[in-house]
């Protein structure tokens, strides 16, 4: 496992780049805007199965030995997913948001499927320092991935993708001269950028102390076992956070807005 935070998200950031190059123009389109070389980064999101091998613990283990805790745990029932965050005392560090699907909730066919890829995986791998961002360990076929895709956005993603940042996030907070999410949004739209329009624009405010909005995924080639496929690969968010009665900044995250946020790699979810 890394022996520093910054070594993790390093190679987390460097992976995600080389399928999300719309992350790097935002990266510069906002500093360029805001006059400032760091962005800083609110959260990454990972996804994983709940097989024993590869299960939401499995993942925590990087963060937990990096001094990270656990503070929420969350439950999507429609999407079948499981998920809790992760915080850090120095909270300059970024939060972490893991979620893991119920695979005995899909399918006989789907199970059949995502079985078939976590038996390729070997147990000891998911210590190895880059194993968060580590891609697939297995072959896939497209017609296993449109099986899974016809029912779970997210197992597809899974068995096209594997393990790596599904996004980073933009803390709006800390943009020098960008005070508001709804500017960002302008801005990114006004340079052609498409938005995650899923439960509007802008999911949560001020009201849940957070609000958050999302690119839609770029696209990507996966190499699949029996030829090529362009499919959506990952996707930047932006964050903004606001105080709690006692003065301090909202740390967790809101189920409903996250929800709609899963939705950003969907193959055909409605975007302006």
């Amino acid at each position: 496992m890394h022996n520093s935070i910054d070594a993790l998200f390093a190679g987390l950031w460097a992976d995600y780049i080389k399928i999300t190059p719309s992350a790097d123009k935002i990266h510069q389109l906002l500093g360029n805007a805001t006059g400032q070389t760091d962005i800083v980064n609110d959260h990454i999101a990972l996804r994983t199965f709940n097989t024993e091998k590869v299960n939401l613990e499995k993942l925590a283990a990087h963060f937990l030995s990096l001094g990270y805790k656990q503070k929420g745990d969350y439950d999507f029932a429609s999407k079948k997913l499981t998920a809790m965050h992760f915080e850090h005392a120095d909270l300059t560090n970024p939060k972490v948001f893991i979620s893991e699907l119920r695979v005995e909730e899909l399918s006989d066919t789907a199970q059949a499927i995502i079985h078939k890829l976590v038996d390729q995986i070997d147990p000891m791998v998911t210590t190895h320092d880059d194993f968060l961002y580590s891609g697939t360990h297995w072959q896939v076929s497209q017609a296993d991935y449109k099986t899974l895709l016809a029912e779970s956005e997210y197992a597809a993603w899974m068995a096209a993708w594997g393990y790596r940042a599904n996004h980073f996030t933009v803390s709006v907070n800390h943009l020098n001269s960008i005070d508001e999410l709804s500017d960002v949004n302008s801005k990114l739209k006004d340079a052609g950028f498409r938005l995650n329009t899923s439960g509007g624009e802008i999911k949560g405010g001020e009201d849940v102390c957070l609000a958050q909005s999302s690119t839609m995924a770029d696209s990507a080639d996966v190499t699949f076992s029996d030829g090529v496929l362009s499919i959506p690969s990952c996707f930047y968010e932006f964050a903004q956070r606001y105080k709690l009665s006692n003065g301090e900044y909202y740390q967790g995250f809101v189920a409903a807005s996250a929800d709609k946020i899963f939705e950003s790699t969907n193959t055909n979810v409605s975007a302006s």
